[in-house]
């Protein structure tokens, strides 16, 4: 029997181990969602996870201290060539601020709390993968570590966690995104960049107030933010390489509080996503200079604040074609993304240490809303192609295939 006949051979078996997990992963997704929690600090997830490593009986369970982490790992004991290496799957937990509308049965009980964002069937996959895992270790040499991640919404849990040395001795990480929006069973992915920076800015115009009758007696701010939202779009428009794009997004202004007096201060926030680290700069400088010019046109003052946020998530190409390959022997059909995605991730974290690949299983059933959406709904047959996936992922990397 050939190797590559063995490799299909095992891939199959994988796909079917994790099609019996079906029914633990789908309940394990729904007791999670129902109760879920935002952050950094997600105790109740926490315990779900713990419990269920506990029955799988991988060899080691340590919880975070600055957040509600999970690491596991899971050796092997088939024995391998050279320096043992260690593989690492990672599945974020944390929910979203946001009212679920689902009519589902096992729809959240929290009040303005969802997961709307799929992290819950992303640790129920992940646990799936560990159970298939642990059964298989005869058959691969190494570790497969497991990182369960609370604080991926906005809260750069990941980065907490390799401070927490959560990538100590890591050679190569993956992580796995459900797509409700792209067809079920079909993994997108793409080389290099596949989600762009966030980060976030507050720009304060400052001037003077006074009675909305007499505006020649004060330095009015409000008529400042509309040259300089034109700016924004300016910049990114006719200033920004078109192969390396950059969003520049206007969403909160604030100013008065009252109709008949001109306040001295007007504020507009938003969002910076770029595709690139010389993107990303250029844009920082854009919005700097623009907010100045326009302030100083006005004779008023100007204050900017940018907040950095996550960086770029950009894929390495051998863990990339790891990934397509192994995806397509268990059965998922693999779509090149021919761009990135604007969104942000904090896995971005995680591939600037080592190399791996980020990518996007698709999860789209009839009736549901999109990422982020109260009415997101995944098509929940797609977790057993996504454990098999992440087993099959790490025994072939330890195999050094």
């Amino acid at each position: 029997m050939s190797l590559h006949t063995t490799e299909l051979t095992l891939m199959h078996a994988l796909r079917a181990e994790a099609g019996e997990l079906s029914q633990r992963m789908v309940a394990n997704r729904r007791r999670i969602h129902m109760f879920p929690e935002l952050g950094l600090r997600l105790p109740a997830t926490e315990a779900v996870i713990v419990e269920e490593l506990k029955r799988i009986g991988v060899d080691s369970i340590k919880t975070g201290e600055a957040l509600s982490s999970v690491v596991a790992e899971i050796r092997g004991i088939g024995g391998t060539a050279g320096r043992p290496q260690t593989v690492a799957l990672r599945a974020d937990m944390d929910a979203l601020p946001l009212g679920e509308h689902n009519d589902l049965d096992f729809a959240s009980k929290n009040t303005g709390c969802m997961h709307a964002c799929g992290h819950d069937a992303h640790i129920s996959m992940l646990l799936g993968a560990a159970e298939i895992l642990v059964a298989r270790r005869a058959g691969f040499g190494g570790t497969v570590r497991l990182l369960f991640q609370p604080g991926e919404e906005g809260y750069g849990g990941a980065r907490i966690m390799i401070e927490e040395e959560a990538l100590a001795g890591v050679d190569a990480a993956f992580a796995l995104h459900v797509d409700p929006s792209s067809p079920a069973g079909t993994l997108c992915v793409r080389k290099g960049t596949i989600m762009a920076s966030a980060d976030s800015f507050m720009v304060t115009f400052k001037g003077a107030g006074g009675h909305a009758s007499m505006p020649h007696h004060t330095r009015d701010p409000i008529p400042a933010i509309g040259p300089f939202v034109d700016g924004l779009s300016h910049a990114a428009a006719r200033e920004t390489d078109p192969d390396d794009r950059v969003v520049l997004s206007v969403t909160q202004v604030r100013a008065g509080t009252t109709n008949n007096v001109i306040p001295p201060i007007a504020e507009c926030g938003g969002t910076i996503r770029a595709l690139s680290g010389r993107g990303r700069a250029a844009a920082h400088e854009q919005l700097r200079r623009i907010a100045r010019g326009v302030a100083a046109a006005r004779g008023i003052h100007v204050d900017v604040s940018v907040h950095d946020g996550y960086p770029p998530t950009v894929n390495h190409d051998a863990p990339v074609e790891l990934m397509e390959r192994t995806a397509e022997r268990v059965g998922l059909r693999v779509l090149r993304m021919p761009s990135p995605v604007m969104g942000a991730e904090d896995f971005s974290y995680m591939l600037e240490r080592v190399p791996g690949a980020f990518a996007f299983l698709g999860a789209r059933t009839e009736g549901g809303g999109p990422l982020h959406s109260d009415l997101m709904k995944l098509d929940e047959s797609v977790f057993a192609s996504g454990a098999a996936l992440h087993a099959a992922v790490a025994m072939s990397y330890l195999a050094g295939n």
